[in-house]
């Protein structure tokens, strides 16, 4: 397995040497096809995907998980647009981050290059198989794409149809290469081929990223694990942060920026608190809260630390009354991922306060958790949620597939 890991490693570095001098008009065109190709080849894609689902379910497979691996018609044709949105951005290869003449006549420039080549090791979303890919190719980087078996399928299918079209622009098709599923060592040694891969991102569970953090020798862009928290202010607009607790909770629960835990303050808690146990209830979701939740609703569950710590993934929120935002941003910076935090209220003060004191890659003002995205904040597609502080923080997109490099000019300057 290892010679063959290495061995799709080194076609994707001559591969990534090629697609570093493409102009944007040929990788656009690339991408075009692939979304072209992709909803041509719908119907091979929904097969190969519903034999993934059904053997998921035997397996006994949570519903939460089958949720991220189900495709249909509709979810294909939104990430074949995503490539199509990715191909109307502009192209970070190129462009100068900085420049300036130094005092002794050099000229030099910071310029945005590809980092070169890229493994992906992620669990059972399809959808980031083409999202990667395209991401990749646009920003001037080979991706080697190490799903999870319970997708193989699934991203086999998809894989081979990108390849097709890729090929069929004139690039190498070997931009976009698979690293099979089926033995586990596959990913252990992506990981670790250092010299061969540029970079490694990991995208899933605490579980994945755990391990890749600490087993990788290759460089890594840590995408964590989301437990988002919304916190309602003393002076929030009631029915927008009920709108908003829902959306955050319910619009998709497996999901990493859906809200895991609400923090109420108490000068709204008694109005609040039985408003929003009877929505989330309403919606199906479980509320793990304190004794002022509890006290509202005999099937409100008491929460433990492990409540307030959870990436619960599923109809199931943690919640608790605090006495000031202080103790709010505390609670926060105490048990979040560092993903993303969301703050309901009216007053400038209190938003400025929150915002400067969590300590997340994405913060929200008067707004879902469910806006830290790539394609809601207008990047395109994205590749993950960065959770570190590094290289990239956030939505990652193009800019951050990217590296740089020091362009100095000189007429025969000597030192």
């Amino acid at each position: 397995m290892k010679d063959q890991v290495h061995a799709a490693a080194r076609r994707a570095r001559i591969a990534a040497a090629t697609l570093a001098l493409t102009t944007r008009a040929d990788k656009d065109a690339a991408l075009h096809a692939m979304a072209d190709a992709l909803v041509a080849g719908t119907p091979a894609i929904l097969e190969a995907n519903a034999v993934d689902v059904e053997t998921a379910r035997s397996a006994g497979t949570g519903e939460n998980v089958i949720d991220r691996l189900r495709l249909d018609a509709d979810r294909v044709g939104a990430f074949a647009q995503g490539l199509r949105d990715i191909a109307g951005l502009p192209d970070p290869v190129g462009e100068v981050v900085r420049g300036s003449t130094l005092p002794n006549g050099l000229r030099m420039q910071q310029i945005r290059v590809p980092m070169g080549v890229i493994g992906m090791i992620y669990e059972g979303r399809p959808n980031v198989t083409a999202d990667a890919a395209a991401i990749c190719l646009k920003a001037g980087s080979a991706v080697l794409l190490r799903g999870s078996s319970s997708a193989a399928r699934s991203n086999a299918a998809i894989i081979d149809i990108m390849r097709d079209a890729v090929a069929g622009t004139g690039l190498p098709a070997d931009v976009i290469q698979q690293i099979p599923a089926d033995d586990r060592s596959s990913a252990t040694h992506l990981m670790q081929a250092r010299g061969l891969v540029d970079l490694v991102i990991p995208r899933g569970g605490a579980g994945l990223i755990r391990a890749v953090v600490e087993e990788s020798t290759v460089p890594v862009i840590e995408t964590g694990v989301g437990n988002c928290h919304v916190y309602v202010d003393a002076d929030a607009d009631l029915d927008m942060a009920l709108d908003i607790v829902l959306n955050a909770k319910t619009h998709r629960t497996s999901v990493c920026n859906a809200a895991e835990s609400l923090l109420v303050h108490q000068a709204v808690a008694d109005s609040f608190v039985p408003r929003v146990v009877e929505a989330l209830q309403g919606a199906g979701v479980t509320v793990h809260g304190d004794a002022a939740f509890c006290g509202v609703d005999a099937d409100v569950v008491p929460a433990t630390d492990d409540d307030y710590a959870a990436e619960y993934l599923s109809l199931d929120i943690s919640a608790r009354v605090v006495e000031s935002i202080d103790e709010a941003i505390a609670h926060i910076r105490r048990f979040s991922s560092g993903h993303t935090e969301a703050i309901v209220t009216s007053s400038l003060a209190a938003s400025t306060r929150f915002t400067s004191g969590v300590d997340s890659a994405a913060v929200m003002v008067n707004a879902s958790t469910r806006f830290t995205d790539g394609g809601e904040l207008g990047f395109g597609a994205e590749i993950g949620i960065s959770t570190q502080k590094l290289h990239a923080r956030g939505p990652m997109g193009l800019t951050e597939m990217t590296t740089t490099t020091y362009v100095v000019t000189g007429d025969g300057h000597i030192r």
